[in-house]
C-alpha cells in the first residue's frame, strides 16, 4: 500500500532501498493525521502521490511493515505487523555485520498491532529498528499500541545508560500523541534494561501515567500479560549465553575495519624499513607477517574472549583479554615464525597480547559484569599500558630490521 513517491518535501522523507518510505508520525505533527497529504489532482504536482483516496497521510512517512492504518480518538495510526518481512530479516543480517547501523532506525511515535482499543496496554519501545522489530515480532494474537521514543537510533539499554531512553522523553512522547485520550488506562509498559534512564515517579507526575516495568527479554511478554502484567524471577534475569555473545561478534570486528586497514598499511611500510632503507620485499615478509599478528590478536579479543568469557580468569575485560593474546602467540612463535630472533619474539608476545586485550574491552558495554563506573576505571588503567605495550613491540620489532 505504500506509494513510491513522498507527499513529504525530499529533505524531510529520505528514501529507503527499495523505493519506499518509512511510515511513523514526525516529531512535529505526531497527532494531527487526518488529512490525505494528496489534493485533487488538478492541484496535485505530478509524482506527488498516487491519487486524492491514497493511503499516505500527512505527518508520516511510508514503511512496508505498515499493512493499514486504525481509526482512533487521536487520528488515523499506522497498523504494523507482527510478521518480520525478507527485508527485515536482511536488515537484521546487515546490522549484526555493523553496516548502516547509525541509521537503521523507525520514526518515533504511535503504533498499532492487531486492533488495540482504549483498554489495550501501551509497549514502550526505543526507535532503533532491532529494538522494535523484537518487540511486534512476539505480539502475534496480542493487541497492543507501541510507543516509539526518540533514543537517536540506539537500542533500549545503550540509550538508557546514554540518557536517550529517558524519562523526559518518555513524557514529551506521552503528550505529543495525546495518549491520554486514546487509553481509558494509566498504564505504561516499559521495558527493565530501560530502567536505569526511567524515574517513574517522574513519569507518573510528568504525564499522569504509570510506568510498569516489562520483562528482560521481549518473547517474555506474551507471558507477562497472562499472568496478569507479573513477571517471574527468570524474567527480570539477564543473560549473557554463549550464543547472545556470538552473535556480537561480528559486528564488533566490523565496527574497526577502517583501524584494521590503517594499522595494515602502517605495519606494511614499517616492515619495509631497513638496513636498504626500504624494501619491499621486507614489506611482504615483515610487514605481512606483523599483520597476521595483529589478526590473531583481533581474533583472541573479538572471537576467542567472548566465547570463553565465563571462563577465563579476572573479571575486567582488558585481562580477560590477555589469556588468548598470550596462547595465540606462543602458537604463533612456535609455529609460523620459528626463526625469529628473541627480541622479534618478545615484540610478537606484547603486540599480539596488547591488541587482545584491547578489542577484548569492545564488549564491557555488552555483558552483566561491568558497571559503567567500572568500565572508565578498566579503560584509564588498561589503554595506557595496552599503548605502552604496542610501542615497545613496535620498537623491538624494528629494531631488529638494522
Amino acid at each position: 500500500m505504500a506509494s513510491e513517491k513522498s507527499c513529504c518535501p525530499a529533505d524531510e522523507a529520505p528514501e529507503t532501498e527499495d523505493n519506499t518510505l518509512c511510515c511513523a508520525p514526525t516529531p512535529e505533527s505526531p497527532a494531527d493525521q487526518s488529512n490525505s497529504c494528496c489534493q485533487p489532482e488538478a492541484d496535485t504536482p505530478s509524482g506527488c502521490c498516487s491519487s486524492p483516496e491514497s493511503n499516505d497521510i500527512a505527518g508520516y512517512r511510508l514503511e512496508p511493515f505498515v499493512t493499514d492504518w486504525q481509526d482512533s480518538a487521536v487520528g488515523k495510526i499506522p497498523r504494523v505487523t507482527p510478521s518480520l518481512s525478507f527485508a527485515d530479516h536482511r536488515g537484521r543480517w546487515a546490522m549484526r555485520w555493523g553496516f548502516g547501523r547509525d541509521h537503521y532506525r523507525v520514526a518515533p511515535g504511535l503504533y498499532a498491532v492487531g486492533s488495540p482499543d482504549e483498554s489495550s496496554e501501551v509497549l514502550v519501545s526505543a526507535n532503533y529498528k532491532l529494538s522494535f522489530d523484537s518487540l511486534r515480532r512476539v505480539l502475534k494474537g496480542i493487541d497492543a499500541w507501541i510507543l516509539v521514543i526518540d533514543t537517536k537510533g540506539v537500542n533500549v539499554w545503550c540509550a538508557a545508560g546514554k540518557g536517550t531512553f529517558g524519562t523526559e522523553e518518555i513524557i514529551r512522547r506521552v503528550k505529543d500523541v495525546r495518549l491520554e485520550q486514546l487509553v481509558s488506562h494509566r498504564r505504561l509498559i516499559v521495558p527493565q534494561l530501560g530502567a536505569p534512564g526511567v524515574a517513574a515517579h517522574q513519569v507518573k507526575k510528568g504525564c499522569g501515567f504509570t510506568v510498569i516495568y516489562g520483562p528482560v527479554r521481549a518473547r517474555d511478554l506474551p507471558a507477562f500479560f497472562a499472568a496478569g502484567r507479573q513477571a517471574t524471577a527468570a524474567m527480570r534475569r539477564v543473560s549473557f549465553t554463549l550464543i547472545e555473545r556470538a552473535i556480537l561478534t561480528p559486528v564488533e570486528i566490523t565496527i574497526l575495519r577502517r583501524q584494521i586497514l590503517l594499522l595494515s598499511l602502517a605495519l606494511l611500510v614499517l616492515g619495509g624499513i631497513g638496513q636498504d632503507f626500504f624494501s619491499f620485499s621486507a614489506a611482504a615478509t615483515r610487514g605481512g607477517g606483523a599483520i597476521i599478528a595483529g589478526l590473531a590478536g583481533l581474533l583472541g579479543g573479538s572471537v576467542i574472549t567472548p566465547i570463553l568469557l565465563p571462563w577465563l580468569p579476572g573479571r575486567a575485560f582488558a585481562l580477560k583479554g590477555v589469556l588468548p593474546g598470550l596462547v595465540l602467540a606462543v602458537i604463533l612463535g612456535a609455529s609460523l615464525f620459528t626463526q625469529s630472533s628473541y627480541l622479534n619474539q618478545s615484540a610478537l608476545l606484547l603486540f599480539v597480547t596488547s591488541i587482545s586485550s584491547y578489542t577484548a574491552m569492545n564488549f564491557t558495554g555488552s555483558s552483566t559484569f561491568t558497571s559503567p563506573s567500572g568500565v572508565e576505571k578498566e579503560m584509564r588503567l588498561a589503554i595506557p599500558a595496552q599503548l605502552a605495550a604496542v610501542v615497545l613491540a613496535l620498537a623491538l620489532w624494528l629494531w631488529t630490521a638494522f
